[in-house]
């Protein structure tokens, strides 16, 4: 290093980014000391100050450190930190900074929601802001923001929060293309109008009973995961989208036609069939489809699915490249008058591969039937998996029916496997 221009050494130790090695290296020599000013980026790992025993608390560490830097566009902070320190920190940076990522590890604090300003409040001070990620959030009132004009990714993760609080953050944003709200509780009712919004990654937990409306005309990417009743306008470019309830019912889904739809996944324990048969409708041009739904029925009583036509289904989605289907979609499409539309000209054009999940020996029959039209149909047919998951039976039936596929997949080795 000794033998290297000044140049060539700044702008090695520029890329540095941990802490705890700029703190080192400033203390090297003045050679490497006089590098400091031209990193950019600054990462204050969860670790930084376990066992810290100065005299300056970690606040001021942090404020000393980004001083020595005349232009931060980067500051992760996983260690903990009060608010008057990070006020004081983006009062120094808060103009040049791009990129910010905070644990702001606050949820169990009841100060918090009555520090003035509150942690939330500071980060106007970085108004040019590309990029904001925080984690551990407690967002019951809503912080006192103007708008982040160059703000493009916000990602929160593991949040408390309020609906106006929520409301008040994303109308601070306008100009968002990625949104990812995850782990978040208390929220009964969002809406997202982004006109630039491309891809929203929400997962609400608690009693997946919230409702989810949206308007942002370039969405192409959207995950849900929480709600019982989703609305979508203007999703013309939505190319991916995944659907989920963990906890509760998925009661209404309204959206336009999906003509650009490539991938859907719909899950969850319980979904109203109007929900999985309009959302079927809408992605007739799907090429991926996942489904795992375990029940239909309307309101506390499960119930199967109603019989599908299996010739009605393929045609209405001609484009269907891969199929991952679970034990009630698999049942319904092998009821006794599921095959009885096939005729000699049927096809199932671009279907490459089927992954079937089975869970009971019951139609055994039907089953093996739907599977042997599967191989028939599917023209281009190279995959075709079964997973046996969870058998739910003592009877030797169970038995029989695992002899039967074990026989199909021995028949159709270069096609057919069993997981």
């Amino acid at each position: 290093m000794d033998s290297l221009p000044d140049a060539i050494v700044q702008y090695i130790l520029s890329h540095m980014n941990n802490a705890r090695d700029v703190a080192i290296c400033n203390c090297v020599s003045k050679r490497w000391k006089d590098s400091i000013p031209y990193i950019r980026s600054l990462y204050f790992p969860r670790n930084s100050f376990d066992n810290h025993l100065g005299r300056d608390s970690p606040d001021d560490i942090v404020l000393k450190m980004i001083s020595l830097i005349e232009k931060l566009e980067n500051l992760v902070v996983y260690s903990p930190f009060s608010a008057a320190g990070l006020a004081s920190w983006l009062m120094l940076i808060g103009p040049t900074l791009r990129y910010l990522e905070l644990r702001m590890d606050n949820l169990a604090e009841q100060q918090a929601c009555h520090e003035i300003p509150s942690k939330l409040d500071c980060l106007i001070a970085a108004e040019n802001l590309e990029s904001l990620k925080l984690w551990g959030v407690l967002m019951t009132r809503s912080p006192n923001w103007d708008v982040f004009q160059k703000l493009s990714n916000l990602e929160i993760v593991g949040a408390r929060l309020e609906d106006p609080a929520l409301s008040t953050v994303l109308q601070a944003c306008p100009n968002l293309t990625n949104l990812l709200l995850l782990g978040c509780e208390g929220v009964r009712s969002v809406s997202i109008e982004l006109p630039y919004l491309e891809q929203c990654k929400l997962d609400f937990y608690g009693l997946g009973n919230c409702s989810f409306s949206m308007e942002c005309p370039k969405i192409k990417v959207l995950e849900v995961q929480g709600c019982s009743w989703i609305r979508v306008r203007e999703a013309k470019y939505l190319r991916n989208l995944s659907i989920a309830n963990n906890a509760g019912r998925v009661y209404m889904v309204d959206f336009e036609k999906l003509g650009a739809l490539e991938f859907l996944s719909i899950r969850g324990v319980q979904w109203c069939w109007d929900a999985i048969s309009n959302m079927l409708q809408w992605a007739s041009e799907v090429k991926h489809l996942f489904m795992k739904v375990e029940f239909t029925g309307d309101f506390e009583t499960l119930q199967p699915f109603p019989e599908v036509d299996f010739v009605d289904f393929f045609n209405n989605h001609p484009k269907l490249q891969k199929f991952d289907i679970h034990g009630a979609m698999f049942a319904a499409l092998c009821q006794k008058n599921s095959l009885k539309n096939v005729d000699s000209g049927f096809a199932i054009p671009c279907l490459e591969e089927v992954v079937i999940t089975v869970r009971s020996p019951l139609n055994a029959e039907q089953k093996m039937s739907t599977l042997e039209s599967l191989l028939k149909y599917g023209k281009n047919l190279k995959a075709i998996v079964i997973k046996i998951l969870q058998m739910k039976s003592s009877h030797s039936s169970a038995d029989d029916f695992f002899d039967e596929i074990c026989r199909f997949r021995y028949m159709n080795r270069k096609i057919v496997r069993i997981e």
